[in-house]
């Protein structure tokens, strides 16, 4: 085996050991933090770059032209997916009731949901 080969193959692994420690962050957040905007920060930023690395990591240990524009493409769909499933999330939670307004900095939602009644 080539020796670039076999620093590629560390070099993923590291990269998927360290994407799969910073969702297991994530998911410890969405676990431990108090409310439904915190936990939707938690669930999306680090679940993201986590899976971003992961997808790295894969990436330098497939190799292959197929294999490389899938991951580019599964990275792609989380980078397009996930700030609009927590902004869903988060609307969501606020329409309902969920979010305490006294801890909002600004509160633009407000004004734009009393102009459309």
């Amino acid at each position: 085996m080539n020796v670039w080969f076999q620093i590629l193959d560390t070099a993923g692994a590291v990269l998927v050991f360290i994407g799969a420690a910073i969702c297991l962050l994530g998911v410890i957040g969405m676990l431990r933090l108090p409310d439904v905007l915190s936990r939707s920060h938690a669930a999306t930023k680090p679940q993201t770059l986590g899976m971003l690395l992961v997808l790295a990591g894969v990436a330098l240990r497939l190799r292959s032209g197929m294999d490389l524009a899938t991951l580019a493409l599964i990275g792609f769909f989380q980078l397009m997916t996930s700030p609009v499933a927590a902004h869903l999330v988060a609307r969501s939670a606020y329409r309902t009731g969920q979010i305490d307004h006294r801890e909002l900095l600004f509160d633009e939602l407000d004004e734009q949901l009393t102009e459309e009644h």
